[in-house]
């Protein structure tokens, strides 16, 4: 679906580009004498604007009026690229046509697409960081901006060459077709950045764990405020941050309820009791509850073949220690097993502790 919804979105805005350009060419008699000065500004900002507010609502589908608010700087910033970058096409393009100027006009074609692509990359790429808080890593911003303009660039080229051979062969199409040849070209352009964008644009990590039940706030630990009371057997729950972090930033290794495990791209994630062992430390828990598998496009949950009873996946008990390939929304339950020392009324509440695994964020401010 959301390639679909990306190509949709590339060929709707590369045609209204157009449009727009022939309504100020033909209509309005706008630089009839220079019409690429007025066509490519057009196309580049239909098409920035257009792949900016699609990756907007696609990242978060349920809150349209959230998502209008927040496309208000991401519209500007296109809007204003697409308008320099589309002038600077157009105006390269006429000087290029100039008859004094042995160029052929195929490579000034392709140096116009070129640039429109670019125009568009560079918008979606530098607006990200304004309606994404995974922007705020200058690692992954640096990375999506870079794809994106690589990306967008190959688009370009490519639907460069496709409307080259189509204007070629345009002789032994019927009559009519002429007339086609640019719109159809730039519908082109348009679906291939939205295909490519709808590759580029994925999230670079797939995989979450949200924090719910059993990881209520229960106040300062001493061990974070002074360095020096730091003790090997922390009694409460922590993550290994030399492989995992937090969606948000935070100096804490605690998890706390709300907060989301970022998981990595592949690897394997312990979940347990055992100091120093347990990626996912969570006390009173067997020292070996599960391993989560996590691939680039799915999670397995391995159960402990001695503990696997202590699990439950969206409510059911585990009865076997049978791989379960985790789906977006799923909530994974670990029971805790009481502690020697504890009286009765102790050992029959036992805590729980619960997760909410994500495979996809909509909402990029959740």
């Amino acid at each position: 679906m959301r390639i679909y919804l990306y190509v949709l979105a590339g060929l709707l805005s590369a045609l209204i580009g157009w449009n727009l350009g022939q309504f100020f060419l033909t209509d309005l008699g706008i630089f009839k004498d220079f019409p690429e000065i007025t066509l490519f500004p057009c196309i580049a900002i239909s098409l920035a604007c257009g792949m900016v507010m699609n990756e907007i609502f696609i990242s978060n589908p349920t809150r349209p009026k959230r998502s209008f608010l927040v496309a208000r700087t991401p519209l500007l910033i296109a809007l204003g690229l697409g308008t320099l970058v589309g002038l600077i096409a157009g105006g390269i393009s006429q000087i290029l046509l100039i008859p004094g100027i042995n160029l052929p006009t195929l490579i000034v074609r392709i140096v116009g697409w070129l640039l429109i692509g670019l125009s568009v990359g560079l918008a979606e790429g530098l607006t990200w960081r304004s309606h994404s808080i995974e922007a705020g890593d200058p690692k992954r911003f640096w990375y999506r901006l870079k794809i994106s303009l690589i990306g967008a660039s190959s688009a370009s080229l490519i639907a460069a060459a496709i409307f080259e051979i189509i204007r070629s062969n345009s002789g032994k199409m019927p009559d009519g077709f002429k007339a086609l040849e640019d719109p159809l070209g730039f519908s082109i352009l348009g679906i291939l950045l939205g295909l490519v964008f709808s590759i580029t644009n994925s999230p670079s990590y797939l995989a979450a764990l949200r924090a719910g039940a059993g990881f209520e706030y229960t106040g300062d630990k001493y061990e974070i405020i002074d360095s020096q009371l730091i003790s090997v057997n922390k009694v409460f729950p922590y993550i290994d941050k030399s492989i995992l972090e937090f969606v948000t930033y935070s100096e804490s290794d605690e998890i706390e309820e709300g907060l989301s495990v970022q998981l990595p791209g592949k690897g394997t994630i312990k979940i347990g009791s055992t100091v120093n062992k347990s990626h996912i430390y969570i006390p009173e828990l067997p020292a070996h509850v599960a391993d989560l598998l996590v691939n680039r496009r799915e999670t397995i949950l391995s159960p402990s073949s001695v503990y696997f009873k202590t699990i439950e996946v969206n409510g059911q008990r585990l009865t076997s220690t049978k791989k379960i390939r985790l789906k977006h929304n799923y909530v994974l339950t670990f029971h805790t097993i009481p502690q020697d020392g504890k009286n009765q009324d102790e050992r029959n509440q036992k805590k729980i502790y619960r997760f909410v695994y994500y495979n996809r964020f909509l909402d990029p401010q959740a």
